[in-house]
């Protein structure tokens, strides 16, 4: 079977993902008291509807959609609102979070049914709406609301759904464990989201690293989700980047400065399927997840269902994590994730992994002089030059640096750089000052 692949750029990172792999999920209990962040999308905030003291379900909507590119947010537990306040996320910003005291009654709002299996698709008219009401986003990181993705312009039809089973971040093995023990379920939300974009094709793209997913999923393709079609992909990363992803199984390339749909292409992740899963067919709203806690500063590495709001901290409790071992804290995985400090930072939407390095893992670099090797320039996938890039921004030339805004972030240029140049920081500042200019 020969293995499809985008054609340039990519390294081959070792992914550590044997440390949880065969950790299946495994429900982690609600803490007694949650912190729900009003920003866990891209897009304008969203806007409290409660107030302290109120008292709320499991389910109930605490702040509705701030504009078009918004989102719903739910409670996660039942209890009352302590207060509402800034709390830090692990991006480093602070962010308004509603603070609930849990009652440790888990009562839900009416409608919901947890024990339902199926997707009613002769209402196929309204899921978009109810993914809209779910508030679900695009849980492979970019935290994108799945119902505007669901949406594309009119004059760009869409003819394809491509779904992310790559995982190609190294450590993370969540959408592994979601493909092994809950194949169907992701793919009859697949089958929910071709129905609201009236699209034939769907294609699941899975590295071959991960051979018992791709054996379920197969094997769950079957009747009513046949036309499914399940697709092994070589092991390179960044392999589930969108539009890497997209070149690979359909050979389409998404020209610079453009979105998939350009190319008549929507692009979902594994762990959003199954959201939309459980959202059209249990009613029930995005107010948990599937988490990897990992590293070797852990003990017990683990993919945890958890409710958002919860305390990093409670994860690191339960998968045994000593302090003392602790180097690094990074929320997602080693390539594109986010170090944090503070162990109190709750789980929001966008959580796919808390990884945890020891001092073997961990090194701190010590950045040197660019000595023009090339070799960033050799494993960008998207066919940029890293290194001048970075150098702009370090003099702060932001017209030059143009090209930022065509990088993934993926961090490949800065994994190869013998100079230990921070690339792809570099990059992300002048991104964030050609934003602000632009403003």
């Amino acid at each position: 079977m020969s293995l499809l692949a985008f054609r340039k750029g990519g390294i081959h990172p070792a992914d550590r993902k044997e440390l949880s792999a065969a950790a299946t999920i495994t429900a982690l209990p609600a803490p007694g008291t949650v912190i729900i962040p009003l920003m866990q999308h891209i897009g304008a905030p969203t806007k409290p509807v409660v107030k302290k003291g109120d008292e709320v379900k499991v389910g109930q909507v605490l702040a509705e959609p701030g504009g078009f590119v918004s989102t719903v947010i739910h409670s996660s537990v039942s209890g009352k609102v302590k207060k509402l306040a800034d709390v830090p996320t692990a991006g480093g910003d602070r962010v308004p979070a509603i603070e609930i005291v849990n009652n440790g009654e888990d009562i839900w709002v009416d409608g919901v049914d947890l024990d339902a299996t199926e997707i009613d698709f002769s209402a196929a008219d309204d899921f978009k709406d109810r993914i809209r009401d779910a508030g679900i986003v695009g849980m492979g990181g970019a935290a994108f609301p799945t119902h505007v993705k669901l949406s594309p312009p009119k004059d760009s039809p869409v003819d394809a759904l491509v779904i992310n089973g790559a995982e190609c971040e190294p450590y993370l093995t969540a959408d592994y464990r979601l493909m092994i023990e809950k194949p169907r379920e992701v793919l009859l939300g697949v089958k929910a989201m071709m129905l609201v974009l009236s699209v034939e094709k769907a294609l699941v793209g899975i590295e071959d690293n991960k051979p018992d997913a791709y054996r379920a999923m197969r094997a769950a393709a079957t009747g009513e989700l046949a036309g499914i079609e399940i697709k092994l992909l070589r092991t390179r990363y960044p392999q589930g980047a969108e539009k890497q992803l997209i070149e690979a199984l359909l050979g389409r390339r998404v020209p610079p400065g453009k979105l998939p749909f350009a190319v008549g292409v929507i692009v979902q992740n594994v762990g959003t399927c199954y959201a939309v899963f459980e959202a059209l067919a249990k009613n029930k709203p995005l107010i948990e997840r599937v988490v990897t806690v990992t590293g070797r500063a852990a003990d017990k590495p683990s993919n945890f269902l958890v409710r958002l709001g919860t305390p990093v901290s409670a994860l690191m409790e339960a998968a045994e994590v000593s302090d003392d071992a602790v180097r690094a804290m990074i929320s997602g995985g080693p390539m594109m994730g986010r170090a944090f400090r503070h162990t109190e930072i709750p789980v929001v939407k966008a959580t796919s992994g808390i990884l945890l390095m020891d001092a073997e893992e961990f090194t701190a670099r010590q950045e040197r002089d660019c000595i023009r090797c090339g070799r960033c320039v050799d494993a960008c996938p998207m066919g940029l030059i890293p290194c001048d890039l970075a150098a702009f921004a370090e003099f702060s030339n932001w017209d030059a640096a143009a090209g930022v805004d065509d990088c993934v972030e993926c961090g490949s240029c800065q994994y190869v750089c013998p100079s230990r140049r921070f690339l792809v920081q570099w990059i992300r500042l002048a991104k964030a000052q050609r934003r602000r200019l632009k403003k």
